[in-house]
């Protein structure tokens, strides 16, 4: 029991210090290339705003094209390797990425923050090997309780890092403080959950398949293979459509606070850490109580619809203060409905095969936050800002919706696999 509760605290602690290194790029991403008159501003004198919003769509879909491309490499590579050896490559390569994120936003090196943000999103396959670790190590019913965990890490790294990031940016603070410290910050956390990973973590996986062999063209597969799965199907489109409507809100969430509100880099960060706090809230509480009372098939049907409706709130808030009213609600219902669609899936799917459904889920993730990021911009710069919200409540309502329906319709098919 011991050497169990460690491997679930190095998991939190690696899966947090993950999470920080990404939220601190949330307040600094608009200032870099939605703000002329900010002095981090990275694009040429005369570049349209407009430009700007397509280049900051471009930089965040590169991160989620790299995990596309990892995510399943990395879930097989862990089932036939173990976990421990690839998560310490993954941080090896958070490391690197974080460090010449810096070094491109100091020199102003636009082809270099591009080329990191790919590359980074190739190695940062901490989050596929953390599930599946967890899925190593409990039993089906208490799966969700500690996929609610793995979300709370994620959610207290999204607390301290737009917080962070909003603080190391500011050079009111202190004078040699600009938009690349924070990136300096994150490589140097990320060495000290390097260090941690390999005095800490014990290997979880016991079905290691050294025979089997390495599919490199496995997230292609994994797409078409999520939807040939019937059993499985319902969940991953479910899944997809659920983190595809999420990524349009995440995108452009920032530079709606900054265009709408005159959010600063600062009061961006204090948003996103009171965005996590509610997450950690509902991960580390919510999560439990309600996967005591009710199953995970109950909770999504209408998780999912909340979270849309939520979104749709902030768009249409007519001042600040709303959304923060709006919010714990929000937050919630996104740590409800992450956790039980990771827990359904995982439940679906035997104990030698926690890495390559998760793997597969992973792809669909990925494949789901790179093409909003790559849509918004050209939308904000069409529209406005904040057009990317009203699409995000739409997609989110319309996975509830469909979940709902599958449900409906397979009342006796869905109660029979989830057994």
């Amino acid at each position: 029991m011991h050497n169990h509760t460690r491997a679930l605290f190095t998991l939190f602690f690696t899966i947090f210090l993950d999470m920080v290194g990404v939220g601190i790029l949330i307040p600094i991403i608009p200032i870099l290339f939605a703000d002329p008159v900010s002095p981090h501003y990275l694009l040429p004198a005369g570049t349209s705003v407009q430009t700007g919003y397509v280049y900051l769509g471009i930089m965040l879909a590169l991160f989620s094209l790299g995990q596309f491309i990892a995510a399943p490499i990395i879930g097989q590579l862990s089932d036939r390797y173990g976990r421990k050896k690839l998560l310490i490559i993954s941080i090896i390569g958070t490391v690197i990425g974080q460090a010449l994120f810096a070094v491109g936003i100091f020199f102003k090196i636009l082809p270099l923050l591009f080329f990191v943000r790919l590359f980074t999103g190739i190695t940062t396959g901490n989050v596929v090997i953390a599930q599946a670790s967890v899925a190593d190590l409990t039993t089906p019913e208490n799966r969700a309780k500690n996929f609610g965990l793995i979300g709370a890490a994620f959610g207290l790294g999204f607390v301290v890092g737009p917080f962070i990031g909003g603080r190391l940016a500011d050079p009111t603070l202190i004078s040699w403080f600009n938009a690349a410290t924070p990136f300096m910050f994150a490589s140097l956390l990320s060495l000290l959950n390097l260090l941690f990973v390999v005095k800490m973590f014990r290997e979880t996986n016991q079905h290691i398949k050294k025979v089997e062999r390495i599919k490199w063209g496995k997230s292609l597969h994994n797409i078409t293979h999520a939807f040939n799965a019937k059993k499985l199907r319902p969940v991953f489109l479910t899944s997809f459509l659920f983190q595809m409507g999420f990524s349009f809100y995440t995108t452009f969430a920032s530079v709606f606070l900054f265009y709408r509100f005159g959010f600063t880099e600062s009061s961006i960060g204090n948003y996103f850490a009171y965005v996590g706090l509610w997450i950690v809230f509902s991960q580390a509480v919510v999560t439990r109580l309600v996967s005591k009372k009710f199953s995970e098939v109950v909770i999504i049907q209408n998780s999912l619809v909340i979270v849309g409706l939520m979104i749709l709130g902030i768009f249409l808030s007519p001042e600040s203060t709303w959304i923060y009213v709006i919010v714990p609600f929000f937050a919630m219902a996104i740590g409800l409905s992450q956790a039980n669609i990771t827990s359904l899936l995982s439940r679906s799917a035997g104990p030698a095969m926690q890495g390559e459904v998760l793997g597969i889920n992973g792809s669909l993730n990925a494949l789901a936050m790179t093409l909003p990021p790559l849509i918004s911009g050209f939308i904000a710069a069409t529209f406005e800002p904040s057009a990317p919200l009203a699409i995000s409540a739409f997609i989110v309502i319309a996975s509830g919706l469909y979940f709902n329906n599958h449900i409906r319709r397979n009342k006796n098919l869905v109660s029979v696999q989830l057994q």
